[in-house]
């Protein structure tokens, strides 16, 4: 017991970098909030002003084009090498990877079924922005040419997952790479964090220039829009989620839920389930669950496993088509699908990495559809808390089943923490130094969950 405030002390010093980045993002939604409001209040008080601010909203959709190769690049190359090491595992690894291949591409149709159904978009005849027009004039041109241009997506796909196999063979020499690259990463998502900043700009140019156009039309789909997201969303997780774990444990996802309210206001809070990683896993081990079993599935999970980002991804796509007046048949909707089953790898975490993977699939596919992302743009905010709430009781589900399906599940346990009877001591939490030896040693972990822990 005199141990604990040695070790609590210096993550007490690690987290308070994490509370100040939290902190900016919090004013960044803050920003985006307000611009939305002025923008549709300047589209509806002054239409014409409010088209002519379509130049903003078309550069920071350009911002996003710019950077969706890179990060398409680092995070396949990358999450090729994660498919390999989880799959090193064993048994865990296999079953988590397979469970988050048929959850994401199940929810990704949930997305299409849906929007098809409700077809959101329909009715505002959005225009692709043209120099030509009378609000272009020689410097929007001039600001315009200044963003660099998009590359391919497609090509640089197929490269990056062959580029990633080819890491993979050359073992440990190709380690040195695949940090570089990871380092690369970091400094795509830095740059990604800068675009994101001028998103409160962007959503006020392109919000207006909508409104402007459609007056209340714009809003009112906007509004279907999150709210059929909304409760897709909720469907898929007590619905879809909450029969899978009935059916598989006998467990119950309201008290699932329940377990997890904390964690729920820590990711409704900062808008990103990655938050809220350290505390799932340990309460998972709370829960019955084994130290090898979530230390494999929840990290791989917050990589692949991203139910809601999918559902996310599938009705945007289909909103915007459909804004543009330019709706894609069943052929390009189960292409785009594909084409996202792959790309939604590494697009959590990251504020605006969704937002750069829905602007992939439209450029891979459709790039006349880019322009009206826009008004996605605008919203985007407003529907990343639910993405990450899905996202989040996904990796929990999937850590209860895939410890059921390894029999590495204290049913007893996990019963009695749900229903309220051992609760959850917050005080015990240490997130630093979850998952390595020293916290296997100190929990009584056996000597062979050691060194799987090592293997990782």
């Amino acid at each position: 017991m005199a141990m604990t405030p040695q070790k609590q002390s210096p993550q007490s010093n690690a987290a308070s970098p994490r509370a100040r980045k939290k902190d900016r993002t919090h004013w960044l939604y803050i920003f985006v909030i307000v611009a939305v409001v002025l923008g549709a209040a300047v589209g509806l008080i002054f239409p014409e002003v409010g088209q002519s601010l379509k130049p903003i909203g078309t550069g920071f959709v350009a911002l996003i084009k710019m950077i969706i190769a890179p990060i398409i690049f680092c995070t396949i190359v990358l999450g090729v090498g994660s498919v390999a090491r989880a799959a090193t595992v064993g048994k865990v690894g296999g079953i988590a990877m397979l469970y988050f291949l048929l959850m994401a591409t199940f929810a990704l149709a949930i997305g299409l079924v849906v929007g098809n159904l409700v077809h959101p978009g329909s009715g505002l005849h959005l225009e692709p922005y043209e120099e030509s027009k009378g609000g272009s004039d020689g410097t929007v041109d001039f600001l315009m040419s200044m963003i660099p241009g998009s590359i391919p997506v497609l090509p640089t796909l197929v490269l990056a997952i062959l580029v990633g196999f080819a890491l993979q063979s050359m073992g440990k020499a190709g380690e040195p790479v695949l940090n570089g690259i990871r380092h690369i990463q970091a400094v795509v998502f830095k740059l990604m964090m800068m675009i994101m900043w001028a998103a409160p700009i962007g959503a006020f140019g392109a919000i207006a220039a909508v409104v402007g156009g459609t007056g209340w039309a714009a809003i009112g789909s906007m509004a279907i829009l999150m709210g059929t997201f909304y409760l897709t969303c909720a469907l898929f997780i007590v619905v879809v989620l909450g029969s899978i774990l009935k059916l598989v444990t006998g467990l119950n996802i309201f008290q699932l839920m329940r377990y997890l309210a904390r964690e729920y206001l820590l990711i409704f809070s900062t808008s990103s389930s990655e938050s809220a990683l350290p505390r799932l896993m340990a309460k998972m081990e709370h829960a019955g669950v084994s130290k090898t079993v979530v230390g494999v599935t929840v990290p791989t999970g917050y990589s692949f496993n991203l139910d809601g980002t999918a559902i996310y991804l599938t009705m945007a796509s289909i909103f915007v088509s459909t804004a543009m007046g330019m709706p894609m048949g069943v052929g390009e909707q189960i292409s785009l699908l594909v084409f996202m089953i792959i790309a939604s790898k590494g697009a959590a975490g990251v504020t605006g990495a969704g937002l750069a993977t829905l602007a992939a699939g439209l450029q891979s596919h459709r790039p006349e559809l880019l322009d009206g992302m826009g008004v996605i743009v605008g919203i985007d905010k407003f529907m990343s808390e639910c993405r990450a709430l899905t996202n989040f009781t996904g990796n929990a589900v999937a850590t209860v089943l895939i410890g059921k399906w390894t029999k590495e599940l204290d049913f007893e346990q996990a019963r009695a923490v749900f229903a309220g009877k051992r609760p959850f001591d917050e005080l015990s939490l240490e997130p630093d130094a979850h998952g390595d030896e020293r916290s296997l040693e100190v929990e009584g972990g056996t000597e062979p969950e050691r060194e799987l822990v090592k293997t990782r």
